[in-house]
């Protein structure tokens, strides 16, 4: 690449954070609560706000899909066509909808019918350069069906859509499921916040040093960097929002030191790529997808927090398991420590930029702040105590750097939300989830088991290659209603249909984490998607054990009074649960486990979600046998 071309393409880059910057303080500005001489952008109405920040989204998404010191001139002008075509759909839109809601009385004509359809495919285009093809098909499909699933048999066919009246009504100029509507505003009013402090979290050193650390408190065990990737993995998952993102940014410490210890590239991929999506179930942020929960279902934010404690728990709880399990396999031992970087002071003051502000997000809405004014705050506070890091005294513009990665990354989260935004408002316009709760309904009678299978198989297929915020909305306006009707709390129906969505990212055949980990680790994407599958294998049995047995989830909005003694009974079949079932993944547990043991041990692990407690107790006592005569059988070999 010449002098020239590196040159512009840096000036690029600098106009791209530049834009990223000011976007980000729109969104810091716009979460500020109503205290104080503070200015806030909170009085800016929907009408306003959300054209001026979609169309900065697609004016970042221009900048991110293009080079143009390198692209052919005819392809840069194609893109930069689409974003102008866009923006004026986006002063359409927010002059029609103006005139709606002052007059009261709008008719739409043929040229809102054609603005509608091109806003939409250049949204889908974007979509597709960024994200890639699953989810951009999607949202085509969906466009396709609107028009003509009325040819389509049973319940896939719908009335029938006027071109005129219905498509600008219901996909772009609608304020209510449409692009531009509900979806995008608890975006802009509560995630915003959180991903721009998930960026400068992850630029000012913090997630270095909590690496470093987790390695340190780790070092005793036999697979010590495993578990360690399992512990940095899901304080910084719980921020970053993206599985692919904390693969990315943690696997490439992790996954190499996992494998010099012994394990092999694919178990390394596997448990860096467990351990990074298990980070969006981690509370308190689960990647902002528990602030769309709360908005979605109208249910407090804390309730959400502390619904999603035990089932994170337990899932991290059956990692460590898994890999113990495997260390004890292949026989490794701990790591000398010299093999071990030494942990540094400012290591333990780096590791402040990650606890205070988690803290402070959680102390905010204890003391009765808003999702969205609790990360302002904690965001604020962040700004200030970046500076304990040296490295960002002495180079201060790291600092704005990251605050506007936040912005960039943002703006092109946009494209995969307004692709949501289309599917939903689709949806919402044929009446399809209703009906498909209807035949969930009819033919599962009052079988949920069965009703709940077919959601998770659904929510996998769904969720494939999605980003979790979206694969969850996607899923969520599909299979929510099957699920409620069917008894299960809106907060339970939610919490399982993402946990589904969250496992898609591990699952094959379109496991996008997995991917990302085999490209760092040198393991076949398949063989690492299928290690990962094994090593989370409880991240699937969990969502059916909070179902049949709501107290998992503490909150009485998950459909049951909280008593002690049940929830201890349920912690103790828990953790038998996790014992059987990462045992047998692993076909090992103090010696190798003969094929008939792994088979009884998965039927007691699934038998112990059985809520009735004849049931679920013989299956406890039928664990412990299966424990005790092995560990009888493992001592008579060793003798032997």
């Amino acid at each position: 690449m010449s002098a020239a071309t590196t040159s512009a393409r840096s000036l690029q880059d600098n106009i791209l954070l530049l834009i990223g910057f000011a976007f980000a303080c729109l969104g810091f500005l716009n979460a500020v609560p109503d205290f104080g001489p503070l200015p806030s952008l909170g009085v800016i109405p929907a009408v306003d706000l959300h054209p001026i920040v979609f169309a900065i989204g697609l004016v970042i998404s221009l900048l991110t899909v293009s080079n143009f010191a390198k692209d052919r001139l005819v392809v840069s002008a194609f893109n930069v066509t689409l974003v102008a075509i866009g923006l004026y759909a986006l002063w359409s839109f927010n002059v029609a909808v103006t005139e709606i809601e002052e007059e009261g009385l709008f008719f739409f004509d043929e040229f809102h019918a054609w603005m509608t359809i091109v806003a939409c495919s250049i949204i889908l285009y974007f979509c597709w350069r960024i994200w890639g093809l699953p989810l951009a098909s999607v949202g085509t499909l969906a466009i396709f069906y609107f028009f003509f699933g009325q040819h389509l048999p049973g319940i896939l066919g719908h009335a029938g859509m006027d071109f005129v009246q219905d498509t600008p009504a219901e996909l772009w100029y609608n304020t209510g499921d449409g692009v531009m509507g509900n979806i995008l505003a608890i975006l802009i009013n509560t995630v915003f916040p959180f991903i721009i402090m998930g960026a400068v979290l992850e630029g000012t050193g913090g997630g270095s040093s909590m690496i470093k650390l987790s390695f340190h408190a780790m070092r005793r065990f036999r697979g010590g960097p495993a578990h360690a990737a399992i512990m940095a993995s899901s304080l910084f998952g719980t921020v970053s929002g993206s599985a692919v993102a904390n693969v990315v940014g943690t696997g490439v410490i992790t996954i190499p030191m996992i494998k010099k210890r012994g394990f092999s590239p694919a178990f390394a991929g596997g448990v860096e790529a467990t351990a990074s999506t298990g980070g969006q179930i981690m509370p308190p942020i689960m990647g902002a997808a528990a602030l769309v929960m709360a908005d979605f279902i109208s249910v407090d934010y804390l309730a959400i927090i502390i619904a999603a404690i035990i089932p994170a728990l337990a899932y991290y709880v059956s990692l460590f398991t898994t890999v113990v399990f495997e260390a004890r396999s292949l026989g490794v031992e701990a790591a000398e420590e010299a093999e071990i970087d030494p942990i540094e002071p400012q290591d333990w003051i780096n590791l402040i930029l990650v606890i205070v502000p988690i803290s402070i997000v959680v102390i905010a809405l204890i003391a009765g702040f808003s999702a969205a004014g609790s990360a302002m705050i904690a965001l604020s506070c962040l700004l200030v105590l970046s500076f304990l890091n040296p490295e960002m005294r002495a180079k201060p513009i790291r600092v704005a750097e990251s605050f506007a990665r936040g912005g960039v990354t943002f703006g092109r989260l946009l494209m995969a939300i307004g692709t949501v935004s289309i599917i939903i408002a689709v949806l919402g316009a044929t009446g399809l989830p209703l009906e498909f709760a209807k035949v969930i309904s009819s033919n599962a009678g009052d079988n949920l088991l069965f009703a709940l299978v077919f959601a998770a198989i659904s929510a996998l297929i769904l969720g494939m290659g999605m980003p979790t915020l979206p694969a969850y909305l996607t899923i969520v306006i599909i299979l929510g209603p099957s699920l409620t009707s069917l008894g299960l709390t809106d907060l339970a129906a939610h919490f399982f249909v993402f946990y589904f969505g969250v496992a898609s990212a591990i699952t094959p055949p379109v496991a996008m984490a997995a991917f990302a980990a085999a490209s760092i680790s040198g393991g076949g994407a398949i063989s690492t998607a299928v290690q990962a599958t094994r090593i989370g294998i409880v991240i699937f049995a969990i969502p059916f054990l909070f179902a049949f047995n709501p107290v998992m989830l503490i909150v009485p909005q998950a459909g049951a009074d909280f008593s002690l003694l049940p929830f201890a009974y349920l912690l103790l079949r828990l953790g038998m649960l996790i014992y059987m079932l990462a045992s047998a993944a692993s076909r090992f547990d103090s010696a190798r486990l003969k094929p008939w043991e792994i088979v009884l041990r998965v039927v007691a692990g699934l038998a112990l979600i059985h809520p009735n407690i004849l049931f679920s107790g013989t299956a406890l006592a039928l664990a412990i046998g299966l424990i005790v005569m092995h560990r009888a059988l493992a001592r008579e070999g060793a003798t032997a």
